[in-house]
């Protein structure tokens, strides 16, 4: 056991993130273990679609810095094995030795259980999908890939082992960082407590600048916003954490860009995690220095009986064109525009979605000022049947509406892309094995936790509403008094919306009653709205069930996987007393 804090330092928050990110992080602060996540959903369904095995941007980006990570003794644990761990491992092998750099690389196995679906049906083990009850095998389509969450414990036996590197598939975005802290630690899977607080460490940091001023409501006051540094997660013996960043780069750690991170993309106020269950309502926040905040205590119990899945197969195909059309008139020349299009594509698409974005301003002072795009998306169980879009879409330009133009600068879309959608099911946690692999071929099971927690344990619940908010007082955008943060959690999607200010958390909570809500929201007048507070972080959070379709891969909203709620929710006009101003 090293008592000892370990500084866990993040280099990566998704597929795609700042190619530079490791190389800023080794001329940063020094730190004892660097995490990379490249696995959202979306990026799944992605590697899914292109039957792409382990993410190799990884690859690329650790190759030059081989050397001093030995000479340095740092760990490198990474999910950039995405389907393929093994053959990710055996990648970075070939590598080190054409390098001549002695390292140790393991990876993760366990999660991949797509061969095993079968089975699991035979068994009766129905993979029911978490917001229908709908059975895995009524789906209609094969799937093409299945993963189980694992969490952190495969990880932590590898580098007791001795590992290096560890690379994994599918494990929990917090598992990156509370396997090393069970590593480092010597924790064991009944400390569920220690392990909630470092799942929470993982939590904020996971998602990279995040953490640091990135996609922050209130970006205007970050500094260095041009290029947020990676922040980093002291963990401690007993779990708690303090959260900061290397000091040399941009971008700030303070409570509100915390809060941030600690809302997004969660369910309520149980945050399930294959090592432990964390109660979010327990968490404190305090800053103790310059891009320092503090959170302890962090409440555990044990972790669910069952291990989260995601299924995805390919349900289709779609294709889509940006048009644009200019003012007078927009609400007319789009009703024109999906009139003809119709016209001309009915019979061939399954759907066919027109969306106008934005409205041209009145007296513009430019073209660009009178010019509202338009998102023009079909889709079809063949490609074959897209073969129709853009003939229909190319034929306009002298029969449509006046003005009617694409983007001059861009081609237009020829070919259609495969639609992947998304099914989130349970299986019995003991099902789902979480095995280290070791470069000689040893296998060590993970260790598992004494206790599954009991549903009365995991129910997430909903806060009573609030009293009735004041109605006398300034309309103004929710926004001028508060931050939010949205994610998507397959197809619902979640908002955490916040008071910076002490003396405001009442209005709030007052103010975004569930009605309210629907009200200031109109997207969501089907979905399920399930509302939670959470006092000690000032804020109101809701789960908008249902509002990204069946998941983020396959909807046809612009904004796929929600992340423009929160800020579209800051923009709605609310009535603030005039003392609070």
């Amino acid at each position: 056991m090293n008592e000892r804090s370990v500084r866990i330092g993040n280099f990566s928050g998704y597929l795609g993130d700042r190619f530079t990110a490791i190389d800023e992080a080794m001329a940063g602060d020094p730190v004892d273990v660097l995490m990379g996540d490249y696995l959202a959903e979306v990026t799944l369904a992605s590697l899914a679609a292109d039957r792409r095995g382990y993410v190799d941007y990884f690859r690329k980006q650790l190759r030059p810095h081989l050397a001093t990570i030995a000479e340095r003794g740092i760990k490198i644990v990474t999910n950039a094995g995405g389907f393929d761990p093994a053959g990710l491992a055996a990648a970075l092998r070939e590598d080190l030795a054409e390098d001549g750099v002695d390292l140790t690389v393991a990876h993760v196995e366990g999660d991949n259980v797509l061969d095993r679906l079968g089975e699991f049906h035979t068994d009766g083990h129905a993979m029911e999908h978490l917001d229908t009850g709908a059975p895995l095998k009524d789906w209609g389509v094969e799937p093409i890939a299945a993963n189980s969450y694992l969490g952190g414990f495969g990880i932590a036996e590898a580098l007791r082992a001795g590992a290096d590197i560890v690379v994994t598939g599918r494990v929990t975005d917090a598992s990156l960082t509370a396997g090393p802290a069970a590593w480092w630690h010597g924790w064991t899977p009944d400390d569920w407590g220690p392990l909630a607080g470092a799942i929470t460490a993982g939590h904020v940091i996971e998602c990279g600048a995040h953490a640091t001023g990135g996609n922050f409501s209130g970006f205007m006051q970050v500094p260095g916003m041009v290029k947020c540094g990676f922040p980093i997660a002291e963990v401690a013996a007993d779990g708690s954490c303090v959260i900061t960043k290397h000091a040399r780069d941009g971008g700030m750690v303070t409570v509100d860009t915390a809060t941030a991170q600690l809302l997004y993309e969660i369910q309520g106020p149980r945050y399930l995690n294959p090592d432990a269950t964390v109660h979010f309502d327990s968490i404190r926040l305090e800053q103790v220095g310059k891009d320092r905040v503090a959170i302890a205590p962090v409440v555990g119990s044990p972790p669910p009986p069952t291990a989260k899945v995601a299924v995805f197969a390919q349900i289709g195909w779609q294709i889509s064109q940006m048009l644009f059309c200019t003012s007078p008139n927009v609400t007319e020349k789009v009703a024109l525009l999906r009139d003809q299009l119709r016209a001309q594509l009915e019979g061939h698409v399954d759907q066919l979605d027109v969306t106008p974005l934005g409205t041209a301003a009145e007296d513009p002072h430019s073209q660009w000022e009178a010019t509202v795009p338009i998102r023009v998306m079909a889709t079809a169980r063949a490609a074959e049947a897209l073969k129709q879009f853009p003939p229909a879409v190319g034929s306009l330009y002298l029969q449509g509406f006046p003005g009617f133009h694409h983007d001059g600068g861009a081609q237009p879309v020829r070919a259609p892309w495969p639609r992947i959608d998304y099914w989130p099911a349970l299986l019995p946690a003991e099902l789902v094995p979480n095995t280290a692999v070791l470069a000689d071929g040893t296998r060590l099971e993970a260790p598992v936790s004494s206790r599954w927690a009991t549903p009365e344990e995991l129910a997430q619940g909903r806060s009573p509403e609030p009293p009735a908010a004041t109605t006398s007082g300034r309309r103004m955008p929710l926004g001028t008094l508060t931050y939010a943060r949205a994610g998507d959690k397959g197809g619902n999607s979640n908002v955490g919306i916040w008071a910076p200010d002490p003396a405001h958390w009442e209005w709030l909570r007052s103010t975004l009653s569930t009605a309210a809500i629907r009200a200031l929201l109109p997207e969501a007048k089907d979905c399920d709205v399930v509302r939670h507070e959470f006092p000690h972080l000032r804020a109101v959070h809701v789960v908008l069930k249902g509002l990204l379709g069946t998941g983020g891969s396959s909807n046809l909203r612009v904004d796929q996987i929600g992340k423009s709620v929160g800020e579209y929710l800051r923009s709605k006009y609310v009535t603030v007393p005039e003392e609070l101003l």
